[in-house]
């Protein structure tokens, strides 16, 4: 009889097994499987274009029927339940899109490139339009001065790079499949910056602009298409926040394939790689984000905005973690193959495969900025 279970465990184990390439030359261990090898040459497949793209996506028609639904929740639900819906066809959609193996993405992300650039900048030439100019914002004195000033910037700022940190982080999920080193280069020092200047920028002119015109400022742009349609549900009204939210929608499906899907699939992958790929870890992901009711988080804006500008609390000291050792204690150099051992003849084994300064560094490095 325990033989008998045993093998049964033993078949769905090997069942539920990573799948293999053909003429594959690795096997699925406890260590890797295809989504953790080195990528070859064939996989390869980004090239510039795709990075100044990923780094641009981290920056109506239905009509009012809808929109007007009327609730059937409880207010301590947290959510009407067009949103609910909303949120479920969302995840609809997203759920064929961790199937597109990541060397296969590059297309799809220069067409959400072009649609969320179209949009960015419509928006702003209908806001400045519409309100005969860039809003009183722009030119409104300063309510705040000396230190309060000062370190308003400041929280401005880490709010701004808070939000980024994610997308920097999940970089060498990528560049793993770049023709070349210097594929990546040009995303990451010319148009990261650049987006990330350009598109807060625009945020700020739209809502200044939408202010005049609408009396509030209104900083969530599918808010903003809401307010649009609220007070005029014209042709041309329905079809602007129509285009305008098929843009968003299409940019965030990417984001959450981008940044979370993949990059979590990812470390779920090395986790457990002989039975979780990224596929699998995007599906394992997607469930847990339903399970969590993610609608609570983003009730309270202001700690939602909180949170986003504590990200980098703690992904600061790994980045210079990282980049310390990659540059100053190991000179750029890296042996491969130690990564895939599992036992003490890996350079990377340390004390039992854990290296305890690494996370002393860690949190020498964060404990400073938890206290401020």
């Amino acid at each position: 009889m325990a033989s008998d279970k045993k093998s049964r465990t033993q078949y769905w184990a090997e069942r539920l097994e990573c799948p293999v390439d053909d003429n594959a030359n690795y096997r699925n261990t406890f260590w890797c499987n295809r989504d953790l090898i080195p990528i070859p040459e064939d996989r390869r497949t980004w090239t510039w274009q795709g990075f100044a793209g990923y780094w641009v996506i981290c920056g109506a028609i239905i009509g009012p029927k809808f929109r007007d639904l009327a609730n059937t929740l409880p207010v301590s639900a947290n959510v009407d339940t067009a949103s609910l819906i909303s949120f479920f066809v969302f995840i609809t959609i997203f759920l064929p899109l961790p199937m597109i193996p990541p060397e296969k993405l590059q297309l799809p992300f220069r067409i959400v490139f072009v649609m969320i650039t179209a949009t960015m900048f419509g928006m702003l030439g209908w806001s400045i339009h519409a309100a005969g100019g860039a809003g009183a914002l722009m030119s409104a004195p300063a309510t705040s001065s000396g230190s309060s000033l000062s370190w308003a910037a400041v929280f401005g700022l880490q709010s701004i790079v808070g939000s980024q940190a994610s997308g920097c982080l999940g970089q060498s999920d990528w560049t793993r499949y770049a023709r070349s080193p210097n594929s990546a280069l040009f995303g990451q020092f010319i148009c990261a910056p650049i987006f990330i200047v350009v598109t807060s920028v625009c945020g700020i002119l739209i809502t200044s602009a939408a202010a005049t015109i609408y009396g509030e400022y209104i900083w969530n742009p599918f808010e903003l298409l809401l307010t649009v349609q609220d007070h005029s549900m014209t042709p041309a009204s329905r079809a602007g926040t129509f285009f305008a939210g098929l843009g968003f929608l299409v940019d965030q499906l990417a984001l959450c394939q981008m940044l979370n899907g993949i990059s979590t699939g990812m470390d779920m992958a090395a986790l457990c790689p002989k039975w979780i790929n990224i596929r699998r870890g995007c599906y394992i992901l997607t469930v847990v984000a339903v399970a969590i009711c993610p609608w609570n988080y983003v009730t309270n804006p202001g700690t939602f905005i909180t949170v986003l500008s504590g990200w980098s609390v703690f992904l600061s000291p790994m980045t210079g973690i990282v980049v310390s050792d990659y540059f100053l204690v190991r000179k750029g150099e890296y042996h491969i193959g130690d990564m895939y051992m599992g036992n003490s003849h890996s350079a990377y084994w340390y004390d039992f495969g854990f290296n305890w300064r690494c996370f002393s560094a860690w949190i020498l490095g964060m404990a400073p900025l938890l206290r401020t």
